[in-house]
């Protein structure tokens, strides 16, 4: 381990900017730490802080507890995704669905099952996931929206029905590889195919 305190914690002018480092090393020695099989509740900031190399001091001027340090750590493991291409409704709801539950980071397919137990018995961590999943909720609700406009998919279409049922079989497979014998390589377009049937415009 890298013991980076003293650059870190070196007494600096007033309104120097917060080391950068230090702000990478703590980030990703919590989601270290929750790859490797701890769980949320047993994560402490003195473990953050003894595989970050710095004290404990340092994460407490950067956030006021675990619970935000989490959320900015796990913002960092799961961004928002890029908009969609924008040739066609069909091809950009594609390119959404194929990215639930996909991550390039070997990390959060270790991290994301275990936080769902979490999202049942704690308000904050709902809270989190919801913020996490949005925005790429709110690119296929557009997506949708566009839909109707160009006479695609039908006017009384229920957007949030819609959403779920287009991203909720990609993740469960994800997650959970219920349905072995389903090739996820195309599986996003057969999704969208299925619900597109259910929605197009008569």
């Amino acid at each position: 381990m890298v013991d980076v305190t003293e650059t870190m914690d070196a007494p600096r002018a007033p309104g120097r900017p917060r080391s950068i480092r230090a702000d990478e090393a703590i980030l990703e020695s919590a989601i270290d730490l929750l790859a490797e099989g701890s769980t949320i509740e047993a994560l402490s900031i003195e473990a953050i802080a003894t595989r970050a190399g710095v004290g404990k001091a340092t994460i407490y001027r950067r956030w006021p507890g675990k619970e935000a340090l989490l959320h900015d750590a796990l913002r960092r493991l799961k961004p928002p995704p890029p908009e969609p291409p924008g040739q066609s409704v069909r091809e950009d709801l594609i390119a959404l669905v194929g990215m639930s539950g996909h991550n390039p980071d070997p990390r959060v397919s270790k991290i994301m099952p275990c936080l769902m137990p979490m999202m049942n018995r704690s308000p904050e961590q709902y809270r989190l996931y919801q913020e996490l999943v949005e925005p790429r909720r709110r690119m296929l609700r557009e997506v949708l929206r566009r839909g109707v406009e160009l006479g695609e998919l039908r006017d009384d279409l229920d957007p949030e029905l819609t959403v779920a049922l287009l991203t909720a079989p990609l993740l469960m497979q994800r997650l959970l590889r219920a349905q072995p014998d389903l090739d996820e390589r195309d599986l996003p377009a057969r999704i969208v195919d299925a619900v597109i049937a259910g929605i197009a415009a008569r």
